[in-house]
């Protein structure tokens, strides 16, 4: 059975209300760091992780390592983890200024949960989406997630690689 995280996504093959993107945790220090990225005002003005749209004929795993690259300037290979469905309405969940951005057909967003670890010492180098970043702890990172789902993952993940 192939990898389903390198099944190359075509949107005839999609169902009509649905949306994939990627979400990638960035952790350094043995994980006891993780990287959080604020979203400019423009962009909604929350916190989250490097996240971002799968392009048509793009797998999952080379979405989050282009999102990764573009928003933080890390070139690094993404290792799939866990998949959920982030929301099932998103005219309910985007913020009220931000809805008119997406189409309203769309159902629910599945999304595909990797994880990078960063060197030591590096930093990001945020691109026009993010005005701030911050390393906190996995616990800090859990509580400052928008998504509930995404945050949900990273404790799993993060679970799941201690063992």
């Amino acid at each position: 059975m192939p990898d389903p995280y390198s099944l190359v996504v075509r949107p005839a093959a999609l169902e009509a209300a649905e949306r994939l993107e990627i979400a990638v945790f960035v952790t350094r220090k043995s994980a006891a760091e993780v990287l959080i990225l604020h979203r400019s005002a423009v962009q909604g003005g929350y916190w989250h992780v490097v996240a971002g749209g799968v392009e048509p004929g793009e797998t999952a795993t080379a979405a989050a390592e282009r999102e990764l690259r573009e928003e933080t300037g890390l070139v690094a290979n993404a290792e799939a983890g866990v998949e959920v469905v982030e929301y099932v309405d998103a005219l309910t969940e985007e913020p009220a200024d931000r809805r008119e951005q997406y189409d309203p057909s769309v159902a629910q967003v599945n999304v595909t949960c990797f994880h990078v670890t960063a060197p030591d010492e590096w930093e990001p180098n945020l691109d026009w989406e993010h005005d701030d970043h911050r390393w906190c702890e996995p616990g800090e990172a859990f509580t400052n997630l928008r998504w509930p789902a995404t945050a949900e993952a990273l404790r799993k993940l993060l679970i799941l690689e201690a063992n």
